[in-house]
């Protein structure tokens, strides 16, 4: 479904975004992909399925540029002053081509996003949890 949805864009702007999406996964394995088509195509990021409360990233193709943004971009720490945005809350860089995204501060800046939100849930082992017994109480008879 993403490749039908970047069909009508430029095909530099499609490689960019696949590109820039494989280097999110490549953080965030265990991330799970919440794709939305709108004026542009954005790919959000989490651990539960729910981008828009505990997504850490996204991506949004634009026609002429892609967007990595941070969910909490206002948050992390932007030692390279590459965080643009005004926002209360989500910052993001821009990136016109594929050499930007050999830029070194990428990976760390994906790195403290995905710590903001915490480690992916660890499956279930399908195994209920101990119970502890408490003491049943029964009423004094008279």
């Amino acid at each position: 479904m993403l490749l039908s949805y970047l069909a009508p864009y430029d095909p530099h702007l499609i490689d960019l975004t696949l590109a820039l999406r494989e280097i999110v996964l490549e953080e965030a394995p265990d991330a799970i992909e919440s794709l939305v088509k709108g004026y542009a195509v954005s790919i959000g990021f989490s651990f539960t399925g729910k981008p828009l409360k505990d997504g850490f990233c996204h991506i949004v193709t634009y026609s002429t540029h892609v967007n990595l943004g941070f969910n909490r971009g206002a948050q992390l720490p932007d030692p390279h002053r590459v965080l643009a945005g005004e926002g209360k809350s989500i910052r993001h860089v821009t990136f016109h081509n594929q050499n930007e995204l050999e830029r070194p501060f990428l990976r760390r800046y994906l790195q403290a996003a995905i710590e903001q939100v915490g480690p992916p849930p660890q499956p279930a082992t399908g195994r209920s949890p101990k119970k502890k017994s408490s003491p049943v109480r029964r009423p004094k008879q008279r």
